[in-house]
């Protein structure tokens, strides 16, 4: 069996469901090492060697990591590349854990192009643009709630998912 058709057998016979659930923003996903943990057996039984590489860039003051996914043998190479903003004053974060999320996340979606996974189930590409979320207001339950988990691993991204947010009640949170 030649490179291409080794590729097209590990891409068409990779499952990698959504096993991991966000209690918060109330949705399933699939991480870097769920991937990884499905396609390593295929990828021994073809014969396939899969390389992932981080560099750190910045473009305009933006620091971002570069993931690259590489998937080879004797006969041939393909490769793919994502990138991810880091923060490194993420909330709840220290530099090393920013850096390492951010890394964790481009290399999922560079795995997720090298392997054509298809992530259009997911709310976000199902989405109508109906904006069902409330208004999360200060003071109340649903805030302080907010505070505790953006104190530990939670974003403000994922906040926004589900509330909406004034200007006002975004910069109480953040600060």
């Amino acid at each position: 069996m030649d490179f291409k058709d080794k590729v097209l057998k590990v891409q068409s016979e990779l499952k990698a469901p959504k096993n991991q659930r966000n209690a918060f923003g109330k949705y399933n996903y699939r991480s870097c090492e769920d991937i990884l943990e499905a396609v390593k057996p295929l990828l021994s039984t073809e014969g396939l060697t899969l390389m992932l590489t981080d560099e750190i860039k910045e473009v305009s003051g933006l620091v971002f990591v570069e993931a690259r996914a590489v998937l080879f043998d004797e006969e041939g190479r393909i490769e793919t590349t994502a990138q991810a903003g880091i923060d490194p004053n993420r909330k709840g974060m220290d530099i090393a854990q920013s850096f390492g999320s951010s890394s964790s996340y481009a290399r999922k979606y560079a795995l997720n192009g090298l392997f054509l996974i298809d992530d259009t189930k997911d709310a976000d590409a199902t989405n109508d643009h109906k904006d069902d979320r409330k208004w999360l207001n200060k003071g109340t339950s649903e805030f302080k709630k907010a505070q505790e988990f953006l104190s530990g691993k939670g974003t403000i991204a994922q906040i926004e998912a589900k509330y909406k947010l004034s200007t006002e009640v975004k910069t109480l949170l953040t600060k």
